[in-house]
Order: C-alpha cells, then sequence, then structure tokens
C-alpha cells in the first residue's frame, strides 16, 4: 500500500524516478532529446539525433565517393590532355613536313622551269648554228658546182 501512496504523492516532474522499466526509459530519453542529447544503438550518449549522425555518415561517404570520382575523371582528363598534346606534336610535325615537302616542289618546279629555259636557248641556239651550216653548205655546193663546172671546161678545152 505504501507503494502506491508513494506513486500518488509523486508530481510528474518526479515520475522518472518510478519503478516501471520501459518508461523510466522513455522518459529519460524524451528529456534527454530535449537538451539535444541522444542514445546511440551501443546506448552512448550522443549530441546529435542517430538519425542526422547516420545521414551525416552516408554524406561523408557520398563525398568520399564523388572526390574518388572526381580524381578518376582528373585522371582520364589528364590522360586525354596528354594524347591531345601528343596529336598536336603529331600534327605540328606533319605540318612541318607538307610545309617542306611543298617548298621542296616549289623549288623541283623552279628548277625545271630554270633547265627549260636553258634547253630552250640551247635549241635556239643550235637552230641558228643549223642555218649557218645549210647556208654554209648551199654555198659549197654552189663553189662545187662551179668548180666542177670549171673542171668540164677544162677539160674539154684540152
Amino acid at each position: 500500500m505504501t507503494h502506491l501512496l508513494l506513486a500518488a504523492t509523486i508530481t510528474p516532474s518526479e515520475q522518472i524516478f518510478s519503478r516501471e522499466p520501459g518508461r523510466e526509459t522513455a522518459m529519460a530519453k524524451d528529456i534527454l532529446g530535449e537538451a539535444g542529447l541522444h542514445f546511440d544503438e551501443l546506448n552512448k550518449l550522443r549530441v546529435l539525433d542517430p538519425e542526422v549522425t547516420q545521414q551525416t555518415i552516408e554524406l561523408k561517404e557520398e563525398c568520399k565517393d564523388f572526390v574518388d570520382k572526381i580524381g578518376q575523371f582528373q585522371k582520364i582528363v589528364g590522360g586525354l590532355l596528354e594524347l591531345v598534346d601528343q596529336l598536336a606534336k603529331e600534327a605540328e610535325n606533319e605540318k612541318m613536313k607538307a610545309i617542306g615537302a611543298r617548298n621542296l616542289l616549289k623549288s623541283i618546279a623552279k628548277q625545271r622551269e630554270a633547265q627549260q629555259q636553258q634547253l630552250q636557248a640551247l635549241i635556239a641556239e643550235k637552230k641558228m648554228q643549223l642555218e649557218r651550216y645549210r647556208v654554209e653548205y648551199e654555198a659549197l655546193c654552189k663553189v662545187e658546182a662551179e668548180q666542177n663546172e670549171f673542171i668540164d671546161q677544162f677539160i674539154f678545152q684540152k
């Protein structure tokens, strides 16, 4: 009877210390929760709410995954940049080779043009020489004919 009487005289704030096992724990958790203190799964007293703690842990893991993915992305981009630089160097080398080949072709074309002009000059010179030889031949043929005529006249006179 004293137990019932004692329970009746306890004020609501004193009911925390009653002998009902589940009720004491729930009430203690409520009061501590209002004060910003919580129990975790190991019944350790924590400042953060367990849900907030769990969300914080998940966010931390997501951030770590994100940082890892960013690191992988940076490696990929770095490799891509190296590849692009290498291709740019190869393209520049090929460009220089093409410019060199073009200059060589221009040089060869100029050489051929000069050679063609030299050959045309030589042809003109040879044509002039041929014309001189033709005129000389005609003159010699005329002299031969005159000499043959003179010989024939000389032989007929004897």
